[in-house]
Parts: C-alpha cells; structure tokens; sequence
C-alpha cells in the first residue's frame, strides 16, 4: 500500500508543530521579521488583502509548515520507490541504516550544521533533477523561513519510527506507486488551509464524467496539434491528470512512431492548470511527473529527461482577469507567484477544454472581494466564488471565431447560484449569453466530502445554438451512503439515463429543456410531478403576497455582528448596558410553530424616537462595546462598503429599516429552516436578519394577519417555497444534503416569498385558532412558570400536563389547516376538515405518518422520521378517536392514495416536525436560570463598604444556605432533599465562570489572537487620542479551538465578549479551602482590579510564598490600561482614582515578585498533567 490509513492524521500533527516552531523562528529573527511584515503592508496597501498581520502571518507559516511537511513526503516517496539513489531520511531494508551512516558521516564533515542542513541536502538533490527541480525551486514556500534544527530532528524521527515488529510506520514503498493518497494530503494536511482555500478533491467518477462531456468532444472536433486544455482552480491535480491520460492516448494512437518521451512530452504540453494554494501545486506538480516518468517506463529521477509541465501558483480570478493581463503596476505579487508563467497560461480565449471544480465559499477578504468585484461584473450583493469562476472558465476557452470552433467548458459547482439573489445577474446577464449544453442536478448524488448541493454545468462560450438544453433535474435524494459512491442509485441515474430525454425514474427526470427556462432566475431542477402541482397552483390562485403587502419583504434590521450585540438580558444589563436599550430580539432559528419566543436580548441603541448618534457621556454601554471598534466600523454590507465608509456612527446597528417598524404588527419568518414556520409578532421586538419581516398595509386588522399567516404555514405553502427556494449544505450523509428530504434546510428570502401564489380564500379560523393555541403553550413553560414566583413542583407538573395537551390540539389544528387549504386551491374537490371540535392528536398519528408506517412495515421505504421525532409507527388509525374523526382521517388516506398532489403534499418534507426541546430539558434549564439569577444578588458580591468580595464556592454555600427558596429550587433542580448546598453549588457554578488571566483562558493560538487584539486596541486609543494612525487593522476571530475549556468559548465566542455571570481565580484560593474562588462578572475593570488587590493582601496574610503572586499581578497588568481607560478619575467610594491605586500596586507586586510586564505577559500556567509517562524508545 502506498501510504497507511494514520499517515494524514499523523502529519497534520506534524504540521501543527511545525508552526509553532516557525513562530519561533520568525519571532528570532528580526530582520526576517520585518521584511514579512513590510510585505504584508505592501500587500495591504495594493489590496491583495485586508487581513490583519496576525493573519496573514499565521496564513503563511502555514503556508510554509505544509511544505517543509510535502517536500519530505516527496523525498521518501522517491526513497521507499527506489526513485533516486542515496537515502537521506530513510527507506526499505537496509536503507534505513544507510541514511544514518550518510547522516553521521555529514555531521563529522560539517559539525556545525543540525538535521535541518541534512534535510535541505535531500532537497537539494530533488532541485538538481530537471524532472523535480520546479519542486523546490526558490518559489517553493520553505524557502521563506527555516525550521529549526530541533524541529528538523523530530521530523526525521517521525520519518524513521518503526512498530513492535521493527517495520517503519510509515511505508511509502508500493510495486505500482499510486499517489492518491497525495489528494488525501492537499484535503486535510492543514485545518487552517482547508477552510481558508476550500479545500476539496474531485472524486475520480466525476472528474471522468466531465471530461468525458468537454475534453472528448473538443478532441473529436480539432486537431491533436496545439491542444491545450486548463483545470483554473487545479488542487491536487485530478482533472490534469485524467487529462494527461487521455491526450496520451490520443498521442499513441495518432503518432506511433513518435518516441515515447516525445509523446509523453506532448501530452504534457496539453495539460494546464493553476491553483491560488502552493502546496496543491506542489502536489499536482509531483503526481503529473510522476505519472509522466510511469508512461516513460523509468524508474528513476536521476535518468529521466527534463519532463516539463505547465502549473503555476497563483490567483486566476486576478492573473485570469482581462484586465490584470493589461499590466502588472500597482499588483503585489506574492513570492510564489510567477508573474510570466501566469501570464502565459491564463490568457484569455485561449483553451480548447477548461474544467474543475472552483471553489464554493464567500470571500471574507474584504480586499480580495472588492478586486474581484471590480474584475468580474456579475459579482453582485454576497457572492459566492462560483459566481466569478464561472465568468473565468467561460473566458479562458476559445471563443468561436471565422477561424476555430468554441472551446467547451464543464465543472461541478455550487447551486447556490440557482435561487440566491446574487445569482440572477449570472444567469440573466451572463449565462444566457452561453451556449448551455448540459444542466444536471447533482445536489441528490452521493459525492464525497461535498458538503454543498451542486451542479454541473456544460457549455461553450459562443451564441445559444437550439431552443432547448439537455438538463437532468432531481426526484430524489440518495437513501443513505452508498458504500461504492459511483454507484450509488442517483448518480448511476445519472449516467446511465442522461442520454435519453424522457427517462423518469425514482431519482431523475431527463428532459430538453427549452432554453427560455434558463434565461431567467431562479431555476428549478426538480423534476417528477413537482412541476405539474407548482403550475396548480399558479393557475388557482387570485394574487401573489407581493400583491397584498406593504412594500417588499426582508430584514428589518441587522447588526452586522451578532456577538457584539445579542447576549441574555441579564448579561446586558450586567455590563453596564440601560435597560432601555436592552430589547428582545427575534432570531430566525428561534422562530418555529406559530411561535417565536425570543432567545437572546439586544443592545439596540435605537429607540422609537431617536438612536445614540453620540458616545459621550456613555461609558456604561461604551465600556462594552469599545473593544470591539474596529470590528463593528469594518462590517461590510451588500454592497461593498463598510460602516467607516458609510459614515454611520460604529456602536449602531449595521442596517436599520425604520418603515418595518412602523406599526406593531408584523409577520416574521425563519430564514433558513426545513420547514414554513411564520409567526405574527406583536410589537416590542427587534429583528435580526434571519427573521426578516412582512408588513401588511397600516389599515390591517390582527385578522388580517392572522388569515395570511394560516395560509403561509400550510404544507401547501411549504411545498411551493421548497420548490422555489435554495437548499442549504449542512451535514447529512456526506453529499451535501441530509439523509432524508424532511431534514433538508432551505432559505426562504423575501423576493421568493413575494411570488408565492395565494388562494382565492383565506382560513381566517384556522389562524385564530393555532395562534391562540401557540400563546397558550408560550406561557405554560417552565420558564414562564418559573419567572416571577419560586418555581415548586406541582405547579410544574400541572403546567407540563397542559402544555402536552396544547401541543396535541395544536398538531389536530394544523392538520385542519392543511386540508382546508388543499381545497382552497383546488387540489380537493370535498372538503376533508372536520366540522366538530377536533380530538387531540400526537405526532405519529397523522394521516400521512399512518400512511408512511404502512409502506415501512410494508418494506416500501424506510425513514428515521418517527424515531427523530419521539414517536411511534401507527399503521392503523387510532380507536380513541370519535367515529366521525376516524371517518374523516380515513378519507385523507385515501385521498393519500389516489390524488396525486395530495401524495406528494402528504410527505413529511412539506408537513410540520413539532420538534420541541424535552419537558425536562426546558424544566431544568428554567430552574438553572432561576438559580444563577439568584447567585448574581449584588449584595452576595460587595462588602459593607462596598468593595467587590470574591468568595469561594464554600463560602457562598455558607450565605445562601439561610436563604430556604433558594434552597427548595436547589433540591428540585439536582433532584435531591436535604441537599449538600456545597456540592450542588459546585456542579451548579462548574460551567460559569471564566478565568480571570488571558493565559487561563486561551491555548496558544488564542493568546496569538489575543496579541493581535491588543495591538488594535492600544491604536484605537492612540486614534481617541487624536492621533492620526492611519489603517487599523481587524483582530482575527477566535474559535472553539482557541480556549482551554468549551465553556469559556461558549461564553465568549468568536469575537471575546464577556458573557459569563461569573470570573474564577484558579489557584487563588486559602489553602484550607478546596473550593473554587470566584468574583462577579457584573464588577468593571477597577473593582476587578481591586478584587486582584483584595485577594492578593488576603494569600499575603496567609503567608503565601511571593513567587505564586505572579499570575495575580498578572491580572493587575491585564486590567490596568482598561481601568486607565474608564477610571481615571477620582472615584469618591475610595477617595482616589482607581486607575492611580492600580498603577501604584502593580509596581509594588512587580517589585515584589521580581517581574517585568514582559515576565508577566509570558506567565504561563502549568500544563495538566494526564497519563502515565511514555516510555523511552
């Protein structure tokens, strides 16, 4: 076997250490140092990038990690293959002990040189081979920065490790090299790189499919001669090398008589590729040769001819560009680039077949989204990089002329152009000036690794040619992971059936499509009886939602970044935030079955009458918000420009829509959800984006609304906006859609829904009635039970009671609705309600799930929907139920049967889930916030004089143990009487408190990005100063990775807002006490600092040694230039400033403890100790 399955596991460690390593290394060198960060301005200031130092640096040790990391891989895949002569790391059989000859023997010529000057020896040798010489060239990334000679050490011990039998590890040795596992590598080598590039392998079954639609028929209709064909965004090489293989043998058949280099050589010269990543060229640069020398019928380096191919590093959407090719002025070019080779391959019009699979994401670079804003005209609002791809593949083939035939073009994509908004300009104003060939939806397929619905696309860059396009739309999505994915039922559909129009089965529908439906946005490639019942509906409807609403649909306000806005109430409040600027804010996720119980409060400095268009004079939500200045003021919006641009004051909302607010009623929605869920909201709320919001004209009545709202949370509706909505990735079977239809999300966006068809009538009862059912179960939670009163048992247990039969009347109701809106449309011609009050109903005893038990049990189908949902298959319909309900339910399955809009309705893809949380779930999370509230009494947290009092967990037990409610809820919440009030406090606290010190809260990486904070912070002050700073660069986000403890990430977030009710002092506490030592997050930075002082004076009296002050007066130095900041005045609780008093003791502790603030800023706490200790090799 090539490589082992731990291979790509075991050097992603590698390069995690690696990097740290170079840190270190460019952290020594100053020179080098400042020549990196003089690149990084420069490419700031030319608009390569926006990223932040921080960034960009860690982007490039990555950068260089991976290739210290690839360039050995390469040098013992030559070894372990008998591809070159000498060893250098280690090999098979006795090559092992002759690399440590060879290597002891250098180190007694150079005594001075480390592994490091033995490893660049082998990479040397590579650079003297003409085959490998572009692999280490001065381009190649290890160039920029060494590792050290430690490091360089560990990787030949990784290299030459051996198991218990004495055989390496890792063995690249293999009778018929194959480098596949070299695609493993480019995917998942470098966490950091896979998000940062969207990293992704083509599967081979869809490379060859497409190459099979584009280079075959290129080849079919012009000469061998002069071929050339391109993959823009390459990766590890896949389409190249499929390619490769097919000119080859072209070549062979047209000129046998040509050497066998020669024809070797030509098929190379045929073969083009670029790709913004080096190591992916490094990798398509190795797996190409190798393959060439394979063909050749050598078997080493060292005797092969200067085999030549065309790959350059480099970003196409910026050398491709028509423009860029102009000149090069004013570009930054980063070291890797090679601005000629680039310059040469990616001129425009000039391939005879261009290919790939280009990457899907959003571009964050703010610098990188302007340019290819400017470069390519169809990126219009939040484009995704399929939008300027598909301008960039369409422009690199040949274009028809008098004199040549229109290069083809083909390549697997995101769908996301289909029905998102910035996808109209793309296919209206570009696209259809193609000649479409070829449309298949492939979001159904089984594709590994591909986490997002996508397309393939073929066509030619040359005037539509026909009036329709062969297009293959999807029925149904592939039941599981198939274990041979090129065999899966949807993609061998595909390919066995797309070569003839009119084929429909269980999984696609082939049809010639007339060309007209793909000149217009959105598209829909649906096939089956979808289309039939979405014309049904159309031809039975009155009006469209746009017709009757005011205005358009969309958000109401949005700010821009969540985190350094929503937060719980109290968590607001606690910062310092009025409670007139706290409000609650309506989330889209939150918005499901007729309800939308807020989940988070809002800082909203805008008010019905005015907004904060000033900081002075508000320290207390200023005190917040400030850190996150630079952030808030570089939100950019749709339009390119960012909140500094605009003018708008930094601590406002991003977007506000003053009109949505206007009256109180509105109609609010999720978003993104599996399901319709529409809700009236009542006033008093705000709106983040992903609820965006329906206003009906001022004159409307509740009644109104509530007619409309039945309409739009009917499974009618959620079949019409399914078929016209966008499908969204996420999790799943591995094919970039979920196991089932029903788990589907989808994104439901105003310009969609103002096309959704209404009826001629409107279910006005039906309305009423569920909204009503919804407010009830709303204030039967234990939530609500518990809020304003001592939550106690039975209450609880009658609330749960009503709150489970609400919930079943509300799941009859809703079945109500959906008949009755069935016949509104015409899909019915009886009328399949129930006239009499409707019996309750739970969920797995619904028409449709009674029918989907039966095909179950009748080995038809099978699905996960009873069990994701808590309930049971019923194949029969239930005896408690009146005759007259049984009758009317028995008439829905049989209507179920025979009625083919209602079979296709009646699917749990359009019918509601009433996914819930858990009674007990809700009841002890009520009882929790009950209880934490409770523990934040600012009387527990200030002595008599008001000094803050941290206070062990001990301690605490000891005050709130006379207080008897919050004892009785404490029992109910651990579920036990004459609870040990220490014990439980302890489990209660054990997730809500955050350290006090960075070097507590952070790994390494994060105290990286906490050092990039810092800087930006100490600029903005030096910027309220008055001084002119010029760009202030933007922090980088956290993530989850980068904290020592799941819940301080999940208290702070990616941009560090303190959102903890509590802080914790690790170590800190008296020796007598085992407990935790905690303070009160709700302290400002000068009684933080004095709670340091407080404890501080307390261990000293204990007689703590001064050596374990350290971390304390850490925390001091921390605080001091916030409390500088907020309390420089004169405090008149202490008679003197509070930033004085912090300054004074932290020379004093400095002194004692013997530090400087650079001591204290590298203070490091002991890593955990976990394990036995490795034995020795």
């Amino acid at each position: 076997m090539t490589a082992t399955p731990t291979l790509t596991k075991d050097l992603k460690r590698l390069v995690l250490q690696l990097e740290d390593d170079l840190r270190e290394q460019l952290d020594r060198d100053d020179e080098r140092r400042a020549a990196w960060q003089a690149e990084h301005h420069d490419a700031v200031r030319r608009q390569r990038t926006a990223g932040a130092w921080g960034a960009w640096r860690d982007d490039r040790i990555t950068q260089v990690a991976v290739s210290w990391v690839l360039t050995t891989v390469f040098v013992r895949f030559c070894e372990d293959n008998a591809l070159v002569t000498p060893t250098w790391i280690t090999g098979p059989g006795p090559r092992r002990q002759d690399a440590l000859d060879d290597q002891l023997a250098y180190f007694r010529t150079h005594p001075e040189h480390t592994d490091r000057e033995w490893l660049e020896q082998a990479f040397a040798h590579l650079g003297s081979l003409p085959p490998t010489a572009a692999l280490v060239d001065a381009r190649a990334p290890f160039r920029l920065l060494p590792i050290s000679g430690g490091a360089a050490g560990r990787m030949l011990d990784f290299w030459r490790s051996r198991d218990d039998d004495g055989a390496l590890v890792h063995d690249l040795a293999d009778a018929d090299p194959d480098t596949r596992f070299l695609g493993d590598l480019y995917q998942d080598l470098s966490e950091h790189a896979k998000s940062t590039y969207a990293l992704l392998q083509t599967p081979e079954f869809v490379e060859e499919f497409i190459l099979d639609r584009t280079l075959e028929p290129a080849l079919a209709e012009r000469p061998l001669d002069g071929f050339k064909m391109i993959d823009p965004t390459c990766g590890s090489g896949h389409f190249l090398l499929g390619g490769f293989r097919r000119l080859l043998d072209r070549w062979h058949r047209k000129a046998p008589g040509l050497e066998l280099q020669a024809r070797v050589q030509q098929a190379l010269d045929g073969v083009f590729g670029v790709d913004i990543n080096p190591f992916a060229v490094a990798i398509a640069r190795f797996r190409l040769l190798l393959a060439a020398l394979k063909e050749c019928g050598l078997t080493s380096l060292e005797t092969a001819p200067a085999l030549t191919t065309n790959l350059a590093v480099g970003d196409t959407l910026i050398y491709a560009a028509p423009q860029t090719q102009v000149h090069y002025e004013g570009l930054h070019v980063y070291a890797h680039e090679d601005t000629a080779a680039l310059d040469r391959i990616l001129t425009p019009g000039s391939y005879d077949a261009v290919v790939g699979n280009p990457p899907y994401i959003t571009v964050k670079d703010k610098a990188l989204n302007e340019a290819y804003r400017k470069l390519y005209p169809m990126c219009k609002g939040k484009y995704a990089l399929t939008v300027p791809f598909m301008e960039c593949f369409f422009g690199l083939a040949r274009r028809a002329t008098d004199t040549q035939l229109a290069g083809w073009v083909g390549q697997i994509t995101s769908n996301s152009f289909m029905k998102r908004e910035f996808g109209a300009p793309l296919i209206e104003e570009f696209l259809a000036k193609q000649d479409l060939r070829l449309v298949i939806d492939t979001s159904g397929a089984y594709i590994p690794g591909h986490g997002t619905p996508t397309v393939i696309l073929v066509g030619r860059p040359q005037r539509p040619v026909g009036d329709t396009v062969r297009a293959v739309l999807g029925i149904r999505g592939e039941p599981g992971r198939p274990s041979a994915p090129e065999e899966g039922f949807v993609w061998s559909s595909i390919v066995e059936h797309m070569g003839t129009p009119g084929w429909t089965d269980e999984w696609v529908s082939v049809v010639e499509a007339p060309r007209r439906t793909f000149l217009r946005h959105p598209w829909s490639l649906t096939g089956g009886g979808a289309n039939l019942l979405g014309r049904h509906l159309m031809a039975n409807s009155a009006s469209t939602l746009g017709d009757v609403i005011l205005g358009k649909i969309g958000f109401a306000s949005f700010p821009g970044a969540d985190d350094a806005f929503f937060a719980s109430g109290r968590s607001l409040v606690r910062a310092g935030i009025p409670a007139k600027y706290v409000r609650e804010v309506v989330i889209g996720e939150f918005v499901r079955d007729w309800d939308n119980s807020p989940g988070f409060s809002s800082f909203t400095p805008i008010l019905p009458d005015r907004c904060l268009t000033t900081a002075n004079g508000h320290k207390s939500w200023l005190r917040r918000q400030w850190p996150l200045k630079a952030v808030l003021n570089n939100i950019t919006g749709f339009g390119g420009e960012t909140r500094a641009e605009s003018g708008a004051p930094w601590w406002l909302w991003y977007r506000w829509v003053a009109a949505r607010y206007s009256t109180p009623l509105s109609i609010t929605f999720a978003f993104v959800a599996t399901h319709n869920h529409f809700v009236l909201d009542r006033g008093g709320r705000v709106f983040k984006q992903s609820a965006p919001v329906i206003k009906l004209p001022a004159r409307s009545t509740e009644g109104h609304h509530l007619a409309l709202l039945a309409v739009l949370n009917s499974s009618a509706a959620c079949f019409w906006l399914k078929q016209n909505s966008q499908n969204k990735a996420g999790g799943g079977n591995g094919r970039g859609m979920q196991d089932e239809a029903w788990e589907e999300r989808y994104e439901f966006t105003g310009t969609t829904l103002q096309e959704y068809p209404l009826p001629v009538d409107f279910p006005l009862r039906q309305g009423h009635l569920i909204d009503g059912l919804a407010r009830r179960l709303t204030s039967l939670t234990p939530s609500a039970v518990a809020k304003g009163e001592v939550p106690e048992a039975l209450p609880l247990k009658l609330a749960r009671e009503e709150y489970e039969a609400t919930r079943r009347l509300m799941v009859a109701e809703q079945e109500e609705l959906d008949f009755e809106v069935y016949r509104l449309y015409g899909i019915l011609d009886d009328d399949l309600t129930y006239a009499e009050e409707v019996p309750e109903v739970s969920l797995g005893e619904r028409a449709f799930e009674i029918a989907l038990a039966r095909r179950v049990a009748a080995g038809e189908e099978t699905t996960a929907w009873f069990a994701r949902h808590g309930s049971k298959p019923m194949t029969e319909i239930p005896e408690h139920w009146p005759a007259a309900y049984r009758r009317v339910v028995q008439r829905r399955l049989d209507a179920i049967e025979s009625n083919p809009h209602i079979r296709l309705l009646e699917k749990p893809e359009y019918k509601r889930r009433w996914a819930s949380e858990p009674w007990e779930k809700q009841q002890t999370a009520a009882l929790r916030d009950w209880l934490l509230d409770r523990l934040e009494d600012r009387a527990l947290w200030f002595d008599r004089q008001g000094r803050p009092q941290p206070q062990s967990v001990a301690q605490l037990a000891d005050r709130v143990s006379r207080d008897s409610d919050l004892v009785s809820v404490l029992e109910l919440w651990s579920g036990q009487r004459d609870v040990d009030v220490v014990r439980a406090l302890a489990e209660l606290l054990a997730g809500e408190a955050v350290p006090y010190l960075a070097a507590m809260r952070y790994k390494d990486s994060g105290l990286r990005k906490r050092e990039a904070w810092e800087q930006t912070w100490a600029l903005q002050r030096r910027e309220d100063a008055g001084e002119d700073v010029g760009v202030i660069p933007v922090p980088p986000k956290y993530t989850s990775a980068d904290f020592v403890r799941g819940s301080y990430w999940q208290a702070r977030g990616k941009l560090d807002v303190p959102k903890e009710r509590f802080i914790s002092y690790p170590g800190a506490g008296r020796e007598t006490d085992p407990t935790p030592l905690l303070g009160w997050a709700g302290w400002d930075h000068a009684q933080q600092a004095l709670a340091i002082a407080v404890v501080l004076q307390a261990r000293e009296e204990e007689g703590w040694a001064e050596s374990r002050f350290t971390p304390l007066v850490a925390g001091l130095a921390e605080l001091l230039p916030w409390v500088r900041q907020w309390h420089s005045d004169l405090d008149p609780t202490y008679g003197v400033s509070p930033a004085e008093f912090v300054a004074n003791q932290l020379t004093e502790r400095m002194a004692q403890v013997g530090a400087t603030l650079d001591d204290l800023a590298a203070w490091r706490p002991e890593p955990p100790r976990r394990g036995r200790a490795p034995r020795k090799a």
